[in-house]
């Protein structure tokens, strides 16, 4: 008799997992959840979507992870039974700590759900990522790590269990009390035909996950190469020696030395700080679609986190990698990057070499002639729009900026000119998350009684508002505060979430759980904590407001339309390619 073999089940996909969690959730008696926008819990918000409209749950949603654990807490003591809140990935779920620990006190059963990157790119500097197993430590009853394509329906019902101080595994009662469930998703993250019953959807075969945004080890960690889809005749010939120059977070000035030394085109984020120079390349991620094929060498410097462009860039295999690593970081760890790793100026200088002549010249031109292309296109809008905020904050800010993560960096990534630059520049990018953005430049502008101004999103904003509390007395801050004003999470627009596809079936889903819609008064929120305000609805208005010296605080708010968002991305996506001659 021969025996079968016993192979193992087959990987869920995201849709299919986050369907049955949640399946188990209200089979535990969970009837309420609270929900804060984020990319990675994506697959749980979908599936929460489906779990409300079929009269499942009651879902909450709130901006501020912080807020929404202490409403799970209050539906949980006031329902007399288990609630749960549920969060993206990085600072987001270190928010819930203050509510975890009290609801350990308290014997309160509240489920912490965190949504995490795969295994495999734990420990690789991948953006958002971080340890997230046992991050509560001895603040909750249990913890469980659920690796992405897992099946959680009975692991989760145990873990509930436990919050309801029940017996597991025949291990004596414990008091009631909050537990962590810490769920990993791959890509997709948008649902593909999946239902709430947990059936596994179908998916194209040879169909390949998108990278997320702004990962930069994601796709390095996949040994599937990206593929120009362009025959060899369409590509850009590569020179000699066709060697770049990428300046991620934290790159410091020598990114920019290094580049203009030996002739190479410097690709920089703005909080790179290396964002100028004769090498410097401002529209850098809208030309490495037509450019970037003949790119044969890679040098980086610090760590990038903002664009799909560069992450495709540094996932090729075709491509030989450097990371200038002059002293250890605490961004990745050791041995989970492929690329070689260089300590010494004399060794880097000699893996990348003098550029090629006419290489430089190339990018230059390039950019110069897309950076036109841009202005004007945005020339011609009617109302103002991110990349003018961006345009006219980088321009006229001399001293120290700070900006928000989401779109206002990504704004002026695209769009800050490399013949200025403010003082120094800085982001909260170790784990990219919008929280804190506030109390974060107030601290920079009290540290060396620099001039400061900060620009960020209404929701980033809004998150850290508390921030704006300064008790009598503390010292106040030269701070300027330009909020970019449209109503809710403009970036997710952008991604897969804003997409036609995605966007005719969960419409009023993905714009109340990614959207978050408000209409709060922020003149109202800047006279109850006594900051001076102005509002500025045209150009003219927003140069004369940049221009007025820092002194004290003030919030400067500019109205913007996010729906209109992605059509305007995609009009400078099309009108820098129509310019571009290879």
């Amino acid at each position: 008799m021969t025996e079968t073999a016993a192979f193992p089940p087959a990987p869920l996909d995201s849709a299919v997992s986050a369907a049955r969690a949640v399946r188990a959730l209200v089979a535990g008696g969970v009837t309420d959840v609270v929900i804060a926008p984020g990319s990675r819990s994506a697959p749980l918000a979908y599936a929460l979507a489906e779990a409300e409209a079929a009269g499942l749950v009651r879902l909450h949603v709130r901006i501020d992870e912080r807020s929404g654990a202490f409403t799970a807490l209050g539906l949980a003591l006031g329902g007399q039974r288990a609630a749960a809140i549920v969060t993206t990935s990085g600072t987001a779920a270190g928010e819930l700590l203050p509510a975890v620990m009290e609801a350990n006190h308290a014997a309160v059963p509240l489920i912490v759900v965190t949504a995490d990157r795969p295994g495999e790119l734990r420990g690789t500097g991948a953006n958002q990522t971080t340890v997230q197993p046992n991050l509560f430590g001895v603040h909750v009853r249990a913890g469980l790590d659920l690796e992405a394509g897992e099946e959680p329906g009975s692991l989760i019902g145990e873990a509930l269990r436990t919050a309801l101080g029940r017996p597991v595994d025949g291990l004596a009662t414990q008091p009631p009390g909050p537990v962590h469930l810490n769920l990993g998703f791959r890509d997709p993250l948008v649902p593909d035909g999946a239902s709430a019953d947990g059936s596994v959807p179908s998916i194209p075969a040879g169909s390949v996950p998108s990278i997320p945004a702004g990962s930069v080890a994601s796709s390095i960690i996949d040994a599937r190469p990206t593929v120009d889809r362009r025959s060899t005749a369409d590509a850009p010939r590569s020179v000699g020696n066709a060697t770049v120059v990428v300046a991620g977070h934290g790159a410091g000035e020598l990114a920019a030395v290094f580049a203009a030394h030996l002739g190479l085109p410097l690709l920089a984020e703005p909080s790179s700080n290396a964002r100028f120079g004769s090498s410097a390349i401002a529209p850098y991620r809208l030309l490495l679609e037509h450019i970037g094929p003949a790119i044969t060498r890679v040098v980086t410097f610090g760590r990038p986190t903002l664009s799909r462009p560069v992450t495709a860039l540094l996932a090729r295999s075709d491509v030989e990698h450097a990371l200038y690593l002059p002293e250890p970081v605490s961004w990745f760890d050791e041995g989970r990057r492929p690329e070689r790793i260089i300590d010494n100026l004399p060794e880097l200088i000699d893996f990348a070499g003098p550029g090629e002549h006419g290489w430089l010249r190339s990018w230059r031109e390039a950019g110069a002639t897309a950076e036109a292309a841009i202005q004007v296109l945005l020339a011609d809008e009617d109302r103002i729009t991110g990349l003018h905020v961006a345009d006219a904050v980088w321009e006229h800010t001399d001293g120290n900026l700070v900006l928000g993560s989401s779109n206002p960096i990504r704004d002026v990534d695209l769009v800050a000119a490399t013949d200025w630059h403010p003082l120094e520049v800085f982001a909260n990018r170790g784990l990219a998350g919008i929280d804190g953005t506030i109390s974060t430049a107030t601290g920079v502008a009290l540290a060396a009684g620099i001039p400061t101004r900060v620009l960020l999103g209404d929701l980033t904003f809004l998150h850290d508002v508390g921030g704006l509390l300064l008790g009598s007395g503390e010292p106040q801050p030269d701070l300027h505060i330009v909020v970019l004003n449209d109503g809710g999470g403009g970036i997710f627009g952008l991604l897969e979430h804003g997409a036609e596809s995605t966007t005719a079936r969960y419409g009023a889903a993905v714009e109340r759980l990614f959207g978050t819609p408000h209409t709060v008064d922020i003149a109202a929120l800047a006279a109850a904590y006594g900051l001076r305000y102005e509002r500025a609805i045209t150009l003219t208005e927003l140069d004369t407001a940049m221009e007025r010296p820092i002194v004290g605080r003030s919030i400067l708010e500019v109205r913007a339309d996010r729906s209109t968002l992605r059509d305007l991305h995609a009009r400078i996506r099309r009108a820098v390619a129509d310019v571009i001659v290879l």
